[in-house]
């Protein structure tokens, strides 16, 4: 059975210390004088079809979020994130509207996301499949080992950098992230644990720029591409 069209979640993981970072958490940073996180946030808000998100902080910051997020719109619910992504994005969904039929789930420092984007991995979720919003590789990309031995070079023709969002079918997508539980497993990527219980997943058109912040440069690149793309 195909998922219901009636409704899209969105589960943010936000909870992380911000350690490559110096210890600033990226949710708080300020980009263009506003909070990295709300630029992340807003284009699911103004998207017709989302019911609920679900934003799972580090437990000091749910008891005391700031003005702007806690007034921001009554779809946001705030939740304590885990130790890991994993437990973070789990726990973000277990606020999401239980009436969405798809869920996205989106990184809290991936600021540059466009409607276009959303629409294109909710029209694969519909379907149900996962989709995962990328870019092809322009780089020769290597495999190595732990003292930096070449051991492979893929071919780049194959080779996508993964992205968010990523939309699945919301039951498969909890059931998948129980079985993680459960199992002890534990990924980077929601797709990697939606194929490892059974789901297929595809690749859809991201954006060079849909880039997120990791590091410290990573801030000044997006200020200046949020220069020249201007308002969103």
């Amino acid at each position: 059975m195909l998922p219901s069209e009636d409704g899209v979640g969105v589960a943010i993981p936000a909870a992380g210390s911000g350690t490559r970072m110096g210890g600033t958490k990226k949710a708080w940073l300020e980009l263009g004088g506003r909070p990295l996180l709300q630029h992340s946030i807003e284009p699911f808000l103004s998207h017709p079809d989302v019911t609920s998100i679900g934003i799972a902080l580090a437990a000091e910051d749910v008891g005391a979020p700031p003005n702007w997020l806690r007034d921001l719109d009554p779809r946001i619910r705030l939740v304590a994130g885990g130790a890991t992504r994993l437990h973070s994005v789990r726990a973000a969904l277990s606020v999401l509207d239980p009436e969405a039929g798809i869920i996205l789930v989106h990184d809290a420092a991936r600021p540059f996301v466009t409607r276009e984007i959303i629409d294109r991995c909710v029209r694969v979720a519909r379907s149900g499949e996962g989709a995962v919003a990328g870019w092809p590789s322009v780089d020769t990309l290597k495999e190595v080992d732990g003292s930096g031995r070449i051991l492979a070079t893929p071919d780049r023709a194959s080779i996508w950098r993964a992205q968010t969002p990523q939309a699945f079918p919301r039951e498969a997508l909890l059931a998948a992230y129980q079985a993680a539980i459960e199992e002890g497993a534990d990924a980077t990527d929601d797709a990697t644990l939606f194929a490892r219980s059974g789901g297929k997943v595809r690749m859809v058109e991201g954006a060079p720029w849909n880039l997120k912040v990791t590091h410290p440069e990573d801030l000044r690149i997006a200020e200046v591409l949020l220069r020249e793309r201007g308002p969103a």
